[in-house]
């Protein structure tokens, strides 16, 4: 490694419910890094294998996984990398992950070995994305180890915003026992309808959650709402069964447009000395662009609208 090069950012993207967009923002996040010219590898540590899926990779036909990384001692790390495009490279996950759990709890070391088996190569990449599972298990304790910044997809919904805060105070625990210097650095906000009463008030009381951290010893003092949101977008759920990203299926897109404007913010806060509206993105006015309708407001004389996301 150069003296002068810096260690990678480290995104666990991280949320104890399902269906909130977690793996969908991991992939197009990391992807959208990617086209902005970062070198960027994802980890597909949930047992469901749905980033892996999302990036063409057939779970049961890889020779190796990050299971190989968990569960075997040594070895050439860059075995288990698959190189999904231009500066984007995916170590996938497999079904027998599920079994890492009860594998590795006599190891006195388990939280740590994810870490460990990639020291050697990360710093070949400018950003690492950890798409976790669903469960504070040993897989979600390792990323959290090597991760240095939490990202929490979310949608505005009332008890989402509750899960959210349950989540923050879960991570702050962990924080304190595993890896103290990890920060929640983001929210992102998934499948977004703007034009609701209700996403107006979660947003703005979780944005008041998140200013009242700012003078607190958490976790989250440095948290902030990622923008713009994600809004539904029909596109962003046909894309996995096609095993591509958004880039890939439609890169016109809403859904694709508003990735590569959260790549860019996520890139401002990394280095705020830069502007990243030179990385090449098309700008999108998501204050004044619509959101996309739901089924009831769609016309059939316009069939090809977009229609809502449906995970």
């Amino acid at each position: 490694m150069d003296a002068g090069r810096r260690e990678p950012h480290i995104v666990a993207v991280i949320n104890q419910k399902g269906g909130v967009g977690k793996t969908t923002s991991a992939v197009n996040l990391g992807a959208a890094l990617a086209q902005a010219g970062k070198r960027v590898l994802m980890i597909d540590l949930d047992p469901q294998a749905h980033m892996s899926l999302h990036l063409g990779i057939d779970p049961d036909s890889i020779e190796h996984s990050v299971y190989d990384l968990l569960v075997e001692d040594g070895g050439d790390p860059s075995r288990v990398i698959t190189r999904i495009d231009d500066n984007l490279d995916a170590i996938a996950a497999e079904t027998d992950l599920a079994a890492a759990e009860s594998e590795l709890a006599s190891n006195p070391n388990r939280n740590e070995l994810l870490r460990e088996q990639l020291s050697s190569i990360l710093p070949n990449y400018d950003a690492v994305v950890i798409d976790c599972p669903p469960s504070l298990g040993v897989l979600t304790l390792n990323a959290l180890v090597m991760a240095n910044e939490v990202f929490v997809p979310m949608q505005a919904h009332f008890l989402a915003l509750q899960g959210v805060g349950k989540l923050l105070e879960t991570i702050g625990l962990v924080c304190n026992s595993v890896n103290p210097d990890l920060q929640v650095t983001g929210i992102i906000l998934c499948m977004h309808e703007r034009q609701t009463m209700l996403a107006r008030e979660v947003v703005s009381d979780l944005e008041e959650f998140i200013e009242s951290s700012r003078d607190q010893d958490v976790p989250w003092r440095a948290c902030r709402v990622l923008q713009p949101p994600i809004r539904r977008n029909i596109k962003l759920a046909e894309a996995p069964s096609f095993g591509q990203t958004i880039f890939q299926y439609e890169p016109g897109c809403h859904g694709a447009n508003d990735y590569r404007q959260l790549a860019d913010d996520v890139l401002s806060g990394w280095d705020p000395s830069k502007d990243q509206t030179a990385t090449g993105s098309t700008p999108v006015d998501t204050k004044e662009a619509p959101c996309v309708e739901t089924p009831s407001e769609i016309t059939p004389t316009d069939p090809d609208r977009d229609r809502v996301e449906s995970a």
